[in-house]
């Protein structure tokens, strides 16, 4: 059964639900006020990822109600992202301390691995390598991380956004290309959930995705990458190398602050992403940068490992190279003191 005719329904849903709960956000006095840890200098509604949660759930059961995606995969999206999320808008209403969010998190971990089936067989220099209970605790481990480090990566407008727009439709050529059009529903609804609510949050931001939505964007597209590893091992390569911005980002500067010994759970304006919106004076020359990265670095790398056969491991360490350079060019990890020339 073909649903095309969803996409245009989940955009204006999640741009229309995205409206009103900026309205709500002002009306209840949810503004994110900047603060010293703060990249933005004007008060803005938070909260609107919301909008992102809800339009995709909705995708889902309908695609699932009509045959579109397999259960296991519907109840695993559903558990951990919803879980995902919950914990993000309690977050977002109120703290919650990290260790019970880490808690949570790693529960919604674990529920979406169980119904996922684990972590496939890894195809490893053109061997497949299968991990078995081990790699089910890898693909936990990667589905908490990858759920925090979207959250640590969004700290500056429509960044969050056009990455997961970037990746999304990255992956939904992939696959089209590759022969594995019944995988692409997942990350093209979600697309479509991103960019209604995106047309908000671009620079300048008009409200903030809060931790709702970046949680669940986060550990939603770990859960599509794990589910595309099942199909064709190298499409985890493609999923990762997609991801290389937020991952090469986030990875290296939590490494670098444990190194100095940094409270990592702390909030802080460290990220190469935030230390070159401070630099160029906005966050648009940063966003747009993101995007210039994933369309002419990092989807060419991924393509060829779909398309003729470069190896996934070789495409990675290709691809974040230049990553890590920029990383350290742009001083990520680094206490924002310890940058300033004297």
């Amino acid at each position: 059964m073909v649903f095309w005719w969803i996409l245009p329904l989940v955009f204006s849903l999640s741009f229309g639900l995205t409206a009103v709960l900026r309205r709500y956000a002002l009306t209840r006095n949810m503004i994110d006020i900047p603060n010293d840890r703060s990249s933005h200098t004007v008060p803005t509604p938070r909260g609107g990822g919301v909008s992102i949660v809800v339009t995709f759930l909705i995708s889902l059961v309908c695609l699932w109600s009509g045959g579109g995606i397999a259960t296991s995969f519907f109840l695993g999206a559903v558990g951990c992202g919803l879980l995902a999320a919950v914990i993000g808008f309690m977050d977002d209403h109120g703290h919650i301390a990290a260790r019970w969010r880490l808690l949570g998190h790693f529960i919604a971990a674990i529920w979406g691995v169980v119904w996922i089936g684990g972590l496939a067989p890894l195809n490893l220099l053109g061997s497949l390598v299968d991990l078995s209970w081990i790699g089910s605790a890898l693909a936990v481990l990667y589905l908490v991380w990858i759920l925090n480090l979207y959250n640590f990566m969004d700290g500056i407008d429509g960044i969050a956004s056009v990455e997961a727009v970037c990746v999304c439709a990255g992956v939904s050529i992939l696959y089209w290309i590759s022969g594995h059009g019944t995988l692409i529903w997942g990350p093209i609804l979600l697309l479509m959930a991103v960019l209604g609510f995106l047309l908000w949050n671009f620079p300048p931001a008009k409200i903030f995705m809060g931790d709702s939505g970046s949680g669940f964007l986060g550990v939603i597209l770990g859960v599509l990458s794990l589910q595309a590893a099942w199909v064709n091992p190298d499409l985890l390569w493609v999923w990762l190398i997609l991801l290389g911005v937020f991952i090469v980002d986030a990875t290296f500067t939590l490494l670098r602050r444990l190194l100095q010994g940094a409270k990592v759970y702390q909030a802080h304006r460290s990220h190469a992403y935030q230390y070159a919106s401070r630099r160029y004076g906005s966050h648009l020359p940063v966003t747009l940068g993101v995007v210039a990265i994933n369309i002419f670095w990092l989807f060419p790398i991924a393509f060829c490992v779909i398309a003729f056969g470069m190896d996934g491991m070789l495409g990675l360490i290709v691809a974040y190279t230049p990553l890590l350079a920029l990383a350290l060019t742009f001083h990520a990890g680094k206490p924002e003191e310890a940058t300033v020339k004297r």
